[in-house]
């Protein structure tokens, strides 16, 4: 049981008898997968203050982040003011729509900073961070990669370490097989459409649209970051659909987290790395929850719960 799946009820989850039965070298492990989210800020953490982690991606991504750095500031000075008249004229003649008018008031609600200024600003920083992330295409996906596998390493963890998949449920969740197009529309298609039609006009209030943005990419955003720990366990499609499905609220929660640091403007592209680490973390701990349910297996016991379905 977690505390994202069973919600208030679970704190009392963390002095439950099941805990008794858990060998002491999984108790810390589970006790860290009771909140989720934790793996993200740790990661956050590990990758600013671990040589071994940000001197690597740095070195990868220095000269292309310099180069990046240079056009996006050029292309923000250049028009900076030219965008900030634009929306000042577009948001100002559209009062019913996005709740705005030239007294910087939102809905009747006066603010403390130039609503104008602050969309221009979160506008350009997308810009700049799609400039950033043309540069770096290449070099921060190798950095990502690298930072997995020095989170892995770190552990004293090789390849032999991820072992095949060990359903954990008596009675594991049924799930319904998509087809390409189905995950297509349910994927990349449908979070396009979302960001960039629906929520836009959101963009212009503080942080709503990030919040918004991040809760509709938080499954598919977990499960890309987890990518690794499948294909290093060899799980096929059916079986990576049931075991997140088993921590559906587990995986939201943590993609959530993840992705409403990525969607940060410029900063976010730092956060791409640093949630390889907190992934590789949590795939860490619960491949150590998969040695421990197959071991109870073979003595012919059942496991300790840890999670359950909906």
């Amino acid at each position: 049981m977690s505390l994202t799946n069973s919600g208030p009820e679970a704190q009392d989850a963390l002095f439950d008898d099941h805990m008794e039965h858990v060998p002491a070298a999984l108790q810390r492990a589970t006790m860290r997968m009771q909140f989720p989210p934790s793996y993200a800020l740790v990661g956050v953490y590990r990758l600013f203050t671990d040589k071994l982690l940000y001197k690597p991606a740095w070195d990868k991504c220095r000269h292309a982040t310099q180069r990046g750095a240079i056009v996006g500031g050029i292309w923000a000075l250049l028009t900076f003011s030219i965008q900030r008249r634009f929306i000042e004229l577009f948001l100002s003649n559209s009062p019913r729509i996005t709740g705005l008018s030239r007294d910087d008031t939102v809905f009747g609600y006066k603010v403390p900073f130039s609503l104008y200024t602050y969309a221009t600003i979160m506008i350009l920083g997308s810009q700049v961070t799609y400039i950033l992330r043309f540069f770096l295409s290449r070099n921060i996906r190798i950095a990502r990669d690298r930072a997995w596998d020095q989170t892995v390493a770190s552990r004293g963890k090789g390849p032999d370490f991820w072992q095949p998949y060990v359903e954990e449920l008596q009675n594991p969740p049924q799930i319904d097989a998509e087809t390409k197009l189905e995950r297509w529309l349910g994927g990349w298609f449908t979070l396009f459409f979302v960001k960039r039609v629906l929520l836009s006009p959101f963009q212009v209030y503080p942080f709503v649209g990030m919040v918004v943005s991040a809760w509709f990419k938080a499954i598919g955003t977990s499960r890309s970051l987890h990518r690794r720990y499948f294909e290093a366990k060899k799980m096929t499609p059916q079986q990576v659909g049931v075991f997140i499905e088993e921590r559906k609220w587990d995986y939201r929660i943590f993609g959530f987290t993840a992705a409403l640091l990525e969607n940060l403007p410029i900063i976010g592209l730092l956060f791409t790395v640093s949630n390889r680490v907190g992934a590789a973390m949590w795939a860490h701990d619960l491949e150590k929850r998969q040695h421990y349910v197959a071991e109870e297996r073979k003595l012919g016991h059942e496991p300790a719960s840890y999670s359950k379905t909906d």
